[in-house]
């Protein structure tokens, strides 16, 4: 299966769990995950897409650990299994 056909299935399932995932763009700071989640409750996390077996480059990494470190959320989807704990995880009991 593709990134885009993982991020695809993501994003429906989180508009189903009531949430929005939208696409994060942030020009001048290259790294950042592809997804800001938003959940009911205020809840956000930040997910980013990779075809399966593929890996966050090195700025990538560092970036998602300055998000950790502020407290966020950060998970790496390359698999579809992971959908609905990733959405169960940013949701909370808000889902």
């Amino acid at each position: 299966m593709r990134e885009k056909e993982i991020e695809n299935k993501f994003r429906i399932a989180v508009k189903s769990a009531g949430g929005m995932a939208l696409k994060f763009v942030s020009p001048g700071f290259d790294g950042m995950p592809d997804r800001l989640v938003l959940m009911p409750g205020g809840r956000i996390g930040f997910v980013e897409l990779k075809a399966p077996g593929k890996k966050p480059r090195p700025l990538q990494i560092s970036r998602h650990g300055m998000l950790c470190r502020l407290g966020f959320k950060v998970y790496v989807l390359d698999d579809v299994k992971q959908i609905e704990k990733i959405i169960d995880e940013i949701g909370g009991d808000a889902l």
